[in-house]
């Protein structure tokens, strides 16, 4: 008997060993297959960022050829022009031109390319421009009707804010008129 009880605990003790190392085996496949299904998930999602990424370069192409055309050709420009008919036909082309501008500086902040810092910085050299900033007032209703939750309307705020900030600014070194931006 004593015998026999030596063997099945030899045998027993021999059974949890294999049971322990099948289960560390099997949670190390487990553990290697969701390491790997993280990896593939995270290969997807920068894969549709570069897709993402590619579209909007796209949109913004075909932004400014859009527009291009409709700056050389009035005729064009009658299809998108929505400012106040009493505004001189050369000013709303400058508007359009001015336009082009903001949108291609909204692309390269929302690209990552320019901080909220340097696209603030930007956007106080243009405010330099009476054009420019004759242009953001006349394009006020535009804005007003995006949605309110949207990137475009929330960096309309901030331009806004800067636009009031120089109005009120007394001083002539533009480059610290503002409120330091913060993401």
């Amino acid at each position: 008997m004593v015998t026999r009880k030596k063997v099945t605990g030899r045998f027993g003790s021999a059974a949890a060993g294999m049971l322990l190392a099948t289960a560390g085996i099997s949670l190390a496949a487990r553990r290697r297959r969701l390491e790997t299904a993280r990896a593939h998930e995270r290969l997807l999602e920068l894969e549709e960022l570069a897709i993402r990424r590619q579209s909007l370069a796209h949109q913004q192409r075909m932004h400014w050829e859009l527009l291009t055309r409709a700056i050389d050709d009035p005729s064009l420009a009658e299809v998108i022009d929505t400012y106040d008919k009493s505004i001189p036909a050369e000013r709303r082309r400058q508007f359009f031109y001015a336009n082009a501008w903001y949108v291609n500086l909204y692309h390269v902040h929302r690209a990552g390319l320019l901080d909220q810092e340097g696209l603030q910085g930007r956007l106080r050299e243009f405010f330099q421009s009476p054009v420019f900033r004759e242009y953001w007032e006349a394009s006020r209703h535009m804005r007003a009707s995006l949605d309110e939750n949207s990137d475009e309307a929330r960096l309309g705020l901030v331009v806004d804010a800067l636009a009031k900030d120089f109005e009120d600014a007394d001083t002539d070194e533009w480059w610290v008129v503002g409120a330091p931006p913060h993401d």
